[in-house]
């Protein structure tokens, strides 16, 4: 086993003899339209079932609500008005002071254009959220009968015929990711189909299922699905390292031209998961798009815990021992 936090090569931790930069998601949320292209892309190439019968929510335009099973992209919809998007401007600037790129100093005679754009009364976030693929991942830590795989790019994988579809990995994941996959149809359901009582076999079911960020396609030297088909170049994909720098360079920017509202998330090493695969520029605080604020791999807590458990051991031992000395005399 490998280091449990802090910054670290995923790959390495794994010892995979291949040397492969690990290879990550840039998704930037600024850009994206809401097309949904990347969540067909990724069910077409994967043969991934659809969920349920598609039906209106009654809550967003957005109809398949969120990752799952069967939804290993997923495109939110999110409608916020002028005052959010003025408190999203203050809390992002706040960030600043924290990691998230300043504005560059310009001469006096000549400053830079800082003012926001203008902006409309409301606006719409869109999203695609995907499995992060962690640098410490809580799902890969927690299964027993290894069929979670940290592959040599870096990423996490489940290996479908290994997995026994016990959980544990559900409870193991801080974002939620991993799902056992209990429902879906591969097809939609037609009345031909009602009437005969047919349904098509879902694959995989009762198996943990999520994001593999196309391990097939990485492995024939191929860009994932849901990058290859981005038409706004929301997402990227490439070496984890040129994604962070790219999103940091693209924060800057923003911020340069008045958009403080924008920050990163799973670009900080030194976070509870020791940064993630899949990078996020977002507009706003990660609560607003349903992520964790400040995620936590589960097992980060070991060390602490062994060190605990061996204090109580030894003080009951100790206890132990000034008993049966006393009772000797």
């Amino acid at each position: 086993m490998g280091q449990l936090t802090g910054p670290s090569d995923p790959s390495t931790d794994a010892h995979w003899p291949i040397g492969e930069p690990r290879r990550g998601f840039f998704t930037d949320t600024s850009i994206c339209i809401g097309c949904k292209a990347c969540e067909v892309a990724c069910k077409e190439w994967n043969g991934n079932p659809r969920d349920g019968d598609l039906e209106f929510t009654g809550m967003s335009y957005d109809n398949s609500v969120a990752l799952g099973a069967s939804t290993w992209r997923h495109v939110a919809f999110i409608e916020q008005d002028a005052e959010r998007i003025e408190t999203a401007r203050e809390s992002g600037a706040r960030l600043v002071g924290l990691g998230i790129p300043s504005i560059g100093s310009a001469p006096d005679t000549n400053p830079p254009d800082t003012a926001p754009p203008d902006t409309p009364e409301f606006r719409w976030l869109m999203s695609s959220d995907v499995c992060k693929h962690c640098t410490h991942a809580g799902c890969l830590d927690v299964c027993p009968t290894g069929a979670m795989m940290r592959t040599e790019f870096g990423t996490v994988v489940v290996q479908s015929d290994i997995c026994n579809g016990c959980g544990t990995c559900v409870a193991g994941c801080p974002f939620g990711v991993v799902e056992r996959r209990s429902d879906g149809t591969v097809a939609p359901t037609t009345r031909e189909g009602e009437r005969k009582g047919e349904q098509p076999e879902v694959p995989n079911k009762g198996i943990a299922q999520k994001c593999t960020l196309c391990y097939d396609r990485l492995r024939a030297d191929q860009t994932p699905a849901c990058a290859q088909t981005c038409p706004t170049t929301s997402i990227s994909f490439g070496q984890r390292d040129d994604m962070v720098a790219k999103a940091h360079a693209r924060v800057a920017q923003l911020h340069a031209e008045g958009m403080t509202e924008a920050r990163l998330y799973g670009a900080n090493e030194n976070d509870g998961v020791g940064g993630t695969g899949s990078v996020f520029l977002l507009l706003d605080e990660p609560e607003v798009y349903g992520l964790p604020p400040d995620p936590r791999v589960p097992t980060a807590d070991l060390p602490d815990m062994y060190k605990r458990a061996g204090l109580a051991v030894g003080a009951m031992l100790t206890a132990a021992a000034l008993s049966f000395l006393g009772g000797r005399r």
